[in-house]
């Protein structure tokens, strides 16, 4: 399959715009001719419901892929440089180029394994790569129908699913690849990022982590129960955007937290009205065993006390959303991402000590940030780190294919969607093309070099420098 991809790339022809667009509708008409095969795939595999199927991975795909298909020309352009500091060099003609990466390898997880395959292989496809597509073995009724779907609909000499475990990706990973995509844990994370080392192989990692909530208790506590529990209950919490703590700032008054488990509650029975969530079909199951067995320890080891939730079918890998108080900075609730439908609420007293507790952990993938308050939105923007910040909503960053999705420090690096996808599958490749009519302006620069040679740079090394403010910036004069 290597061999394949990289002669094929060798070839060029996936250079062409008109090339690539074919091929990244074809994505959306595999998509779109098989959305009932993808949405039963998605069922058997995490016991995803219709809903989340369709609206987090089908239709997202679709839209991705018209969005990047129609503005791949503008995108692709070469940039002419024109604004320069040295404005003779205009006659150089200066020009930025996005050129292919090359052979890339995408390495998919298993919570979203269709639009975290498709959406990387529309971005590789865009900038004019050759891909292999590594799914999860973890997720694989959808596995086996990428790879049975993919050769009809693209080109094989181009791209190519690869199906396998840990033995498959550890050998592939041995590989020489010109770019590596990584969704998923830590923990793997930095054993491909070793593996890249070797061939010093650059990366995307989105590998989640802690995405906390700071809640302002002057917000409509209902509006954000309903917001928060949505970004828990999606998936059975098993995204890597899920809301993974709730931070409320109380400044000692205890009974706002009272009232903030209040309104999780009836925001928990309005979307469970029907049916327990144990029984209820708008709700997915835990992936796998070994996934249920460590949540289910983390709720016997919480030092905290819960409060909405907590029951288990073990035969079924269901476990209830659960809302947990009473929570210490060193509990076994915050370990490590959750990545299931548990929420620990930890009380601190203001704002500040919100952003130093989030602060005192790895960076997350996002933050969320429930207030009306401008400046309590800045607070909290300046006082923090993370890949993406929220106000007043959860998981709905994913839906605006306009903005960089990724990570900071231990939550990933890299960007992806739309435009920032392309850009990541591309490099930037300069070019200069110097006049030959030039040449007598360019003598001075040949050996043997004279002391009028060197009057000729008093412009360059002479130049005024400004006086610059720390607080008010360059100052006129």
């Amino acid at each position: 399959i290597y061999n394949k991809l990289r002669a094929t790339f060798r070839t060029r022809r996936t250079i062409s715009i008109p090339w690539r667009q074919q091929q990244l509708l074809q994505v959306a008409r595999m998509v779109q001719d098989n959305k009932d095969l993808f949405a039963q795939a998605l069922y058997n595999d995490v016991g995803k419901p219709a809903m989340e199927a369709y609206s987090y991975e089908i239709s997202p795909i679709l839209e991705r892929v018209m969005i990047t298909a129609t503005n791949l020309p503008e995108w692709a352009k070469p940039e002419h440089k024109t604004d320069l500091f040295d404005h003779n060099q205009k006659a150089w003609s200066p020009k930025v180029y996005f050129s292919p990466k090359g052979v890339v390898l995408v390495i998919v997880p298993w919570n979203f394994p269709l639009i975290l395959s498709m959406q990387p292989l529309i971005a590789a496809i865009s900038a004019g790569c050759c891909c292999a597509i590594k799914v999860s073995e973890i997720a694989p009724y959808t596995g086996h129908l990428l790879a049975d779907l993919v050769p009809k609909y693209l080109d094989t000499e181009a791209y190519q699913v690869i199906l396998g475990a840990v033995p498959e990706t550890t050998k592939i990973l041995e590989l020489k690849w010109d770019h590596i995509f990584y969704t998923g844990h830590g923990h793997v994370g930095r054993i491909v990022s070793a593996a890249a080392a070797k061939h010093l192989t650059p990366l995307t990692l989105e590998l989640g982590g802690k995405s906390p909530v700071i809640l302002d208790p002057s917000y409509d506590l209902d509006v954000a129960a309903k917001r928060i529990m949505y970004g828990k209950v999606t998936n059975c919490g098993q995204i890597c955007v899920a809301p993974d703590y709730l931070i409320v700032p109380t400044n000692g008054n205890h009974d706002i937290l009272t009232k903030v488990v209040e309104a999780l509650r009836r925001a928990h029975a309005s979307f469970f009205s029907d049916a327990s969530p144990l029984e209820s079909t708008s709700y997915a199951r835990i992936v796998s065993k070994n996934h249920f067995e460590r949540l289910n320890s983390l709720l016997t080891r919480t030092n905290g006390t819960i409060v909405l939730g907590g029951k288990v079918d073990v035969d079924r890998l269901k476990i209830e959303p659960t809302i947990a108080t009473g929570i210490q900075p060193d509990d076994a609730l915050m370990e490590g991402e959750l990545f299931g439908p548990i929420l620990p609420v930890i009380e601190v007293g203001t704002f500040e000590d919100a952003c130093e507790l989030v602060s005192q952990g790895d960076h997350p993938l996002v933050l969320y940030a429930f207030t009306q308050n401008e400046d309590t939105k800045i607070l909290i923007r300046d006082g923090t780190t993370s890949g993406n910040l929220v106000y007043n909503d959860t998981f709905i960053q994913l839906a605006v294919a306009e903005l960089p999705f990724g990570g900071v420090g231990e939550s990933g690096h890299g960007r992806q969607a739309g435009r920032y996808g392309f850009e990541s599958f591309s490099y930037l490749r300069s070019s200069i093309d110097m006049p030959l009519e030039l040449e007598a302006l360019l003598t001075a620069r040949y050996p043997p070099y004279t002391p009028e040679h060197l009057e000729l740079l008093n412009p360059n090394i002479n130049i005024k420098i400004p006086q610059c403010s720390p607080t008010l910036g360059i100052l006129e004069g």
